[in-house]
């Protein structure tokens, strides 16, 4: 199968190579649909996996009650996951329950067909069956689906040899990747400890104060403000009601006063602060209208400058300032607003709110409800802040600006190599699969006669039907005889337009 530009795809085969029904080699054992009730992350019973531990590879969640064995996985099985993405992925936690949803595929005969050239060779044609499955929430997959997967069948040898040529290749790779994984985290981690140096004045060289007389008192108790960290001479730890103009939460009117993707006033909701501290409005933008924005909603009109987080999680604590992008906003009740005062500027009191060290306070203030963790209004306005000089302020925020544009050119730097390292892996599983990874062997066994043995073996396999002593009536006797017709040859193309277009290539 060629992709646009003409370059053979991932669903190529050599000219010398045949092709075989996956059916024909693969058996493929379907998850069960173990009750949800049995389900629990306590340890009790046996790990069981559902469709978002592949790719992890590990699980937290138990089924405690009775089973089949006949769904246990063991290590180094190969999965499936049949919703959403549909991906092969070698199972690499610890024994567990296959949860419907997820199959196993299990190589009849190894002698006939290489796994591990299975496992390369198989996530192509799952990714062109999704690109051709339309669906208007979750894509699925059906085990009859995978069956009749048209696989490249090499030699068997020169499929050991092709494995052997992928794994040299793709482990090389892997280590790259996993390096670039490294400077992400370290980068990510950095950005923390500087936000936390700038935030409580780390960064700045001059004796600390020895005393809170500055911080007002405080109204809910909720924060140990005798071990606060001690400030440079010349910073206040206030309040945040004292050095805001206002500190709010949104709330969410009736659904026929809110418009999606269109309207008067944006109105923003949790999922629209980003993690990298911006407001992000492209995700299922949702409107207002002017009278509910100065009538229902008017306690919680934002204007740019203000700084938001939220405080309903998890997580919880995704900060960013309002951008000018609209004259004036409005936000849900997850939602809180800080308004900076005289003695603020709006960029220092995003950094402060960005940093662990006062997010971490005000975390460990939330309650637990149904799952989900809350902080109280009231817990903001009593959060203590400190506050250098204006002028300091600036500085400081100059100092922020050129650590994150630095970061952001380093994080972006990596994020190209990541991109790099998944094109090179896809052109190396394109060669291989075009056949142009490792040289063909005139002596090994062809291909043909390798398909011939597969499907003696198949044939062989078949169970024997008993002939019945009593002679059937003409009716039945047809039926009969329609029962027991020949199934189709092993690389005849599927009834299905998604197969009929993989065997069409």
């Amino acid at each position: 199968m060629a992709e646009k530009g003409g370059k053979p795809g991932l669903l190529a085969k050599h000219s010398s190579w045949d092709r075989v029904r996956c059916g024909d080699v693969v058996e493929i054992v379907n998850g069960f649909p173990f009750r949800s009730s049995g389900f629990n992350v306590d340890r009790r019973g046996t790990p069981v996996i559902r469709i978002r531990d592949l790719l992890p590879g590990a699980t937290n969640t138990f089924f405690d009650g009775d089973f089949d064995p006949a769904f246990m996985v063991s290590r180094g099985d190969l999965l499936v996951g049949m919703d959403g993405d549909f991906r092969v992925a070698r199972w690499e936690g610890e024994g567990a329950l296959l949860n419907q949803r997820v199959c196993k595929l299990v190589v009849r005969e190894e002698e006939l067909f290489d796994e591990r050239f299975l496992m390369y060779a198989l996530q192509g044609y799952l990714k062109a069956i999704q690109d051709r499955t339309s669906a208007v929430t979750v894509k699925h997959l059906s085990s009859r689906t995978i069956q009749e997967i048209p696989l490249p069948l090499p030699p068997l040898a020169e499929q050991h040899r092709i494995v052997e040529a992928l794994e040299e290749q793709l482990s090389r790779l892997d280590a790259a990747e996993a390096q670039i994984s490294s400077v992400l985290r370290r980068s990510a981690g950095l950005e923390k400890k500087w936000l936390d140096a700038l935030a409580v004045g780390r960064s700045v060289r001059r004796t600390g104060t020895e005393d809170l007389d500055s911080l007002e008192e405080s109204k809910t108790g909720r924060f140990d403000d005798e071990n606060l960290a001690e400030l440079p001479h010349g910073w206040k730890w206030r309040r945040a009601s004292a050095v805001c103009e206002q500190i709010v939460s949104g709330s969410t009117p009736k659904p026929h006063l809110m418009s999606p993707g269109g309207g008067d006033i944006p109105f923003l909701k949790v999922y629209n602060i980003s993690r990298r501290g911006s407001v992000d409005f492209s995700i299922d933008p949702t409107f207002v209208g002017v009278e509910t924005h100065n009538g229902l909603l008017k306690r919680s009109r934002v204007i740019p400058g203000d700084v938001l987080t939220n405080i309903v999680g998890p997580p919880l604590g995704k900060t960013a300032m309002v951008p000018d992008v609209f004259p004036e906003w409005n936000i849900n009740q997850a939602i809180v607003s800080f308004r900076a005062g005289p003695d603020l500027t709006p960029r220092w009191l995003t950094l402060v709110l960005s940093s662990p060290y006062i997010l971490g306070m005000l975390k460990r203030t939330s309650k637990a409800t149904a799952g989900q963790f809350n902080i109280a209004v009231s817990t903001c306005r009593d959060l203590p802040i400190p506050c250098p000089p204006i002028d300091e302020q600036e500085k400081l925020n100059e100092a922020v600006e050129q650590w994150l544009t630095l970061s952001e050119n380093v994080r972006g730097a990596v994020a190209n190599s990541g991109v790099r390292a998944t094109g090179l892996r896809t052109a190396l599983l394109r060669r291989a699969f075009a056949g142009g990874l490792v040289p063909q062997d005139p002596a090994d066994e062809p291909a043909a006669t390798l398909l011939a043995r597969i499907v003696a073996k198949r044939e062989a396999a078949k169970p024997v039907r008993k002939a019945t002593k009593r002679a059937a009536r003409p009716r039945k006797a047809t039926a009969a005889a329609a029962a027991m017709k020949a199934p189709p040859a092993p690389t005849s193309a599927p009834t299905n337009s998604v197969q009929q277009e993989l065997f069409d290539q």
